[in-house]
């Protein structure tokens, strides 16, 4: 007897979801994105319509078309110096907190003794908001009764590390840079976790050195981690307001965009369509960088 196989239909079976199935993909996708659009983009998109327009918040609404973006580029002192903040402060956390970072995992990864309280000690600020930071902050370098001057010994011309312009930025920065490195070395941290020790093994025996060992097999393995780290530095250093907020305002040094958009729309001026114009110019900056950093990490994905 010749056994003959079955011949397979190629046919999928297809599978009907149920009214109970579609209830609760309905409610498990559908509140997610409505709270999504409520609560981001439809404010997001409300910004761009109202920074084409001159409203108060509570008369009529007039079109300005882009009376606002002219103002702000040309008529609104503030707005240059605020901007070069944002841009030092982009800076100061990409370049020099997130390296810090990255180092304090590498060296909590490598066993040191008492990892544990470290790594512990080191996470402990990211807990805190960064207006408690702030508040942190004028204890220590308060011009009069600050631990920074007590301990140096500046009792006769004690120096206003908050209240002078030249130095309040480089401050704030370091009490920024002190919560925000704790948060880099735990994500970093996580990924040295997850890297094959089989590879640093296979390095090892091929004569690599550990500079040369981390900077070619550890750190290319690490590109998930740094594409997250990359977006969220941006995001800090972009929406800061509550530490200069907490501090002075964020006038005097410490001006940001964030803070000119909360002066102009819940100031005394309440010019909501100035205000959004300049939270529009924030969003888009925060895209820009965003979005760029993305695609390069893509495209250096793909390459590999």
């Amino acid at each position: 007897m010749s056994f003959i196989p079955a011949r397979r239909t190629g046919r999928r079976v297809s599978r009907r979801f149920t009214g109970r199935d579609l209830a609760v993909l309905g409610v498990l996708l559908g509140i997610p994105v409505l709270l999504d659009i409520a609560i981001v983009w439809g404010p997001a998109l409300a910004s761009v319509v109202l920074s084409f327009t001159g409203w108060d918040g509570i008369g009529d609404i007039k079109w300005v078309g882009t009376q606002n973006y002219e103002n702000l580029f040309t008529n609104y002192p503030q707005f240059w110096p605020a901007a070069r903040h944002n841009l030092l402060w982009l800076a100061f956390l990409g370049l020099v907190a997130t390296p810090f970072g990255l180092l304090l995992a590498v060296l909590i990864d490598r066993g040191v003794r008492f990892s544990r309280f470290y790594q512990s000690t080191l996470y402990m600020p990211v807990v805190l908001s960064l207006a408690v930071v702030g508040f942190i902050a004028q204890l220590v370098l308060s011009r009069d009764q600050g631990a920074l001057n007590a301990v140096i010994g500046d009792t006769d011309s004690p120096t206003d590390w908050l209240g002078d312009p030249d130095l309040n930025i480089w401050m704030v920065l370091l009490a920024a840079a002190w919560r925000h490195t704790g948060y880099v070395m735990i994500l970093y941290l996580a990924g040295l976790k997850a890297v094959d020790p089989s590879l640093k093994e296979a390095a090892a025996i091929d004569g690599a050195g550990e500079a040369q060992t981390f900077f070619r097999i550890v750190l290319p393995t690490l590109r998930p981690v740094n594409v997250i780290v990359g977006v969220i530095t941006v995001i800090e250093a972009l929406r800061a307001f509550d530490i200069v907020y907490a501090v002075n305002h964020g006038r005097n040094g410490l001006e940001l965009l964030s803070v000119l958009v909360t002066d102009n729309i819940i100031g005394e001026a309440s010019r909501i369509g100035f205000g959004s114009a300049i939270a529009v110019v924030l969003l888009v900056v925060s895209l820009g960088f965003v979005v760029t950093y993305l695609v390069q990490e893509l495209r250096g994905e793909k390459d590999r």
